[in-house]
């Protein structure tokens, strides 16, 4: 339980860290801790919630000891079936809200990863870091020759670019969270999940592991590219995925993430651009140094709650917003859309509105959880997941 009580505090924290990108201040209207808060949340809280959907996965398809046949059948089955409600939540969403959202990536995260489901945490951990290395040059590339009319010509042909904007050719390269160098976090968060991380020597192996990978890639990324090479470019225009004020319903956002290049086109990648390991850059620098940060803060978390029994329970009402993450996420843009109806003012420069969400987060998910085992939405996703059970 300790474990896995830890786990749902990482994905608190990974929720929370996307109120103040989607909520809070933007980088430019902060110094001191807040610009570090503000920095830190920029890229990482997705990236760590794509490495939490990892290890979900694992959990659905059998921790320790992968399941077989029935049962690993039926558990493939609702990871499917969660893979294509997710793609549908995430379009409907998208329709509303742009390209910010990142559920529909999740829905093909997981259908990719499906083939994954039963390899060993050292196979998997050798995948995720060959995609590290080789999917963001693999981006360059097909970005630099998925210019606006070739980008247009392939989009007025899908259904899903019609209905949200967010169509195929988003989804797997070109969007805020592109499947093509998202599949490393993934990945990487199957690897932890086939892990025991009750284990001391686990938990040692894996802090000095997140503390290299984080050292290694920001620094060497540092010293090729010089003092800006961690730089956030979340306001300026040339890249973002996921950062920067929300503003209305659809955000300020602008740009795709880990592609290079934004939606407009006007952007023209530069190869110099693999050096840099800002958030949402989507290099290998980036990649491997936004592993090293989410290991750290899994890992972290668990010792916290497995060590330290009295901070669990004064952590239990932000531990059950990380159990509902789902309704959580959903619920900060919904709310939000509707604050204009209500007569209610954002100030994006103040940390008010933040404040705000994440204290109503806490407060539903305690009262909620106090009558029910799952959020409301995690109720519906679980609800549509029983067909699964009559595979044979």
């Amino acid at each position: 339980m300790g474990r896995l009580v830890g786990v749902d505090l990482a994905r608190a924290l990974a929720v929370f860290g996307m109120y103040v990108v989607h909520i809070g201040p933007p980088l430019s209207a902060t110094d001191g801790v807040a610009s570090w808060v503000r920095y830190m949340a920029d890229g990482h809280s997705s990236v760590l919630f794509a490495t939490l959907a990892g290890f979900s996965l694992v959990l659905l398809a059998g921790r320790r000891e992968p399941k077989t046949g029935l049962a690993g059948r039926q558990a493939k089955a609702r990871i499917a079936i969660r893979a294509v409600v997710l793609l549908a939540l995430g379009t409907v969403m998208a329709m509303e809200y742009g390209g910010v959202i990142i559920l529909g990536f999740y829905g093909v995260y997981f259908l990719v990863a499906l083939p994954l489901v039963r390899l060993p945490a050292k196979t998997l951990a050798i995948i995720a870091a060959a995609l590290a290395l080789v999917t963001p040059q693999l981006s360059f590339a097909l970005n630099s020759l998925l210019t606006e009319p070739v980008r247009q010509s392939i989009n007025s042909y899908d259904p899903l670019h019609r209905l949200s904007d967010v169509g195929v050719l988003d989804l797997l390269f070109t969007g805020f969270y592109p499947t093509i160098t998202w599949m490393s976090f993934v990945i990487a968060g199957m690897a932890l999940a086939r892990l025991d991380l009750s284990r001391t020597a686990v938990q040692w192996r894996l802090a000095a592991l997140g503390a290299v990978l984080t050292v290694a890639a920001y620094g060497m990324s540092l010293l090729l590219a010089g003092k800006d090479a961690l730089r956030s470019t979340a306001e300026d225009g040339s890249s973002s995925g996921g950062s920067g004020s929300m503003s209305g319903s659809s955000g300020s956002m602008s740009g795709s993430s880990g592609s290079m290049s934004p939606d407009g086109g006007s952007f023209e990648p530069q190869a110099s651009s693999l050096l840099t390991a800002g958030p949402h850059s989507g290099t290998t620098f980036d990649i491997i140094g936004s592993v090293g940060v989410a290991i750290l803060v899994i890992v972290g978390a668990t010792v916290a709650m497995d060590r330290l029994p009295r901070l669990r329970r004064l952590a239990k009402p932000v531990i059950a917003v990380g159990i509902m993450s789902l309704t959580a996420y959903v619920g900060h843009f919904v709310i939000q859309g509707w604050l204009p109806s209500w007569g209610a003012t954002h100030d994006e420069e103040s940390w008010v509105t933040l404040i705000s969400f994440v204290l109503g987060a806490i407060v539903f998910a305690t009262v909620w959880s106090r009558f029910f085992r799952r959020g409301p939405l995690e109720y519906l996703l679980n609800a549509a997941t029983k067909p699964a059970h009559r595979i044979r």
